[in-house]
């Protein structure tokens, strides 16, 4: 099949060009694949982070994407799919995860050859952070597909909620698998300056807040001293609120700031240092970070919003929190270190992960478009 794939890519930075890289790789083994990128992403004064691009240093895919779109521009938007449609693809697939590219990536889907067929890889649809474009933002750009790709049911019932027609196929997140392999726990822990003999909550990924790091540091005034926090990721936002809440005594010494992008070659350092990932968040619908922690075999203690449960499995490879409360993560946290569940927890993701590759899912994905 010849294949034209649109998303984020090199030298983009962030989870969604990392989704879109290992995809690339996988549907390029068996298919003819354009990769096919934005000029523009977001005007910079949108832009909450310190910069939209990976720095020289960092080890990317490097993806050789065409770049096509300016989301600012309404020019760009048939010109993109111009482009697209001068190599003529059976298959058209973008990602979508924000209301603010509704009107482009939809134009550009519009604009494309009848007979291609166009999936979206959805991975959010009603956003955590609500504006007033969203619903007609989501409409229109629904409107255009043939067909979606959703990865959590909590995805899955917004997309049904704007389009109950919709055809779709529901698949797990594969498991990320570019950031190296898993360190010795101590080795981790030296390299990142920290004492061994603690345990360690591991907070990862861009700090909103939808994420409720506040809600977890909250807990740590009901843990034992030897419980330590390692945040890790860059600041979407104001952190005085959470600076506020580690100046308290209880904490100082206990909470271990890395507020700064993480480059792929770094992550593994984090997931290997800690014992647990903490994902206390207030509203969701899937998180990448899941996947990254399973890569790792680490277990994940998170709350029961949107899909993170599904890819958790209470019980089985971490435990769900019924509500994003601070004390009922605290409680979950003692069961976790009281009860020795790591190891547990950690044969149960090595057991599974196996089957959610991304092989496969770029298989399930095309036969999916094929069958429409």
């Amino acid at each position: 099949m010849k294949i034209a794939l649109f998303s984020a890519f090199y030298p983009y930075r962030g989870g969604i060009a990392q989704f879109s890289a290992m995809l690339f790789r996988a549907l390029e083994k068996e298919h003819q694949v354009q990769a096919y990128t934005f000029k523009r992403q977001y005007p910079q004064f949108l832009f909450p982070g310190s910069s939209q691009f990976v720095d020289d240093t960092d080890l990317a895919d490097r993806i050789d994407a065409k770049k096509i779109l300016d989301t600012v521009n309404p020019i760009s938007y048939r010109t993109a799919a111009k482009t697209i449609n001068e190599g003529n693809p059976d298959i058209f697939i973008s990602q979508y995860w924000m209301t603010f590219f509704g009107p482009s990536i939809g134009k550009m889907t519009k604009s494309i050859k009848k007979d291609c067929k166009k999936i979206a890889i959805l991975h959010n649809v009603i956003p955590h952070e609500k504006r007033f474009f969203d619903r007609s933002s989501n409409k229109y750009f629904l409107k255009q597909n043939d067909g979606f790709v959703v990865m959590s049911d909590a995805v899955l019932e917004d997309l049904l909620l704007l389009k109950p027609d919709a055809k779709y196929l529901r698949i797990d997140h594969p498991v990320y698998n570019q950031f190296g392999d898993k360190m010795l726990r101590n080795d981790a822990l030296e390299e990142l300056g920290l004492n061994t003999e603690n345990k360690y909550l591991l907070f990862f990924g861009f700090i909103r807040d939808y994420k409720g790091l506040d809600l977890l540091l909250q807990s740590m005034n009901d843990l034992t001293d030897d419980v330590h926090l390692i945040i890790a990721g860059e600041v979407y936002g104001d952190w005085k609120k959470y600076e506020a809440q580690i100046d308290n005594k209880n904490l100082k010494g206990r909470v271990h700031i890395y507020t700064k992008y993480i480059p792929d070659e770094d992550v593994r350092l984090y997931f290997s240092a800690a014992d647990v990932c903490v994902l206390p968040y207030k509203s969701a619908t899937q998180s990448g970070i899941t996947a990254i922690s399973h890569h790792f075999d680490l277990p994940i203690i998170a709350t029961d919003v949107g899909g993170l449960k599904e890819g958790v499995e209470d019980g089985q490879k971490g435990i769900i929190v019924d509500q994003p409360h601070a004390h009922l993560i605290s409680n979950a946290i003692k069961h976790y270190f009281t009860g020795n569940l790591k190891e547990r927890f950690s044969e149960k993701i090595k057991a599974d992960k196996s089957e959610n590759n991304w092989d496969k899912f770029g298989e399930k994905v095309v036969r999916f478009a094929e069958e429409l």
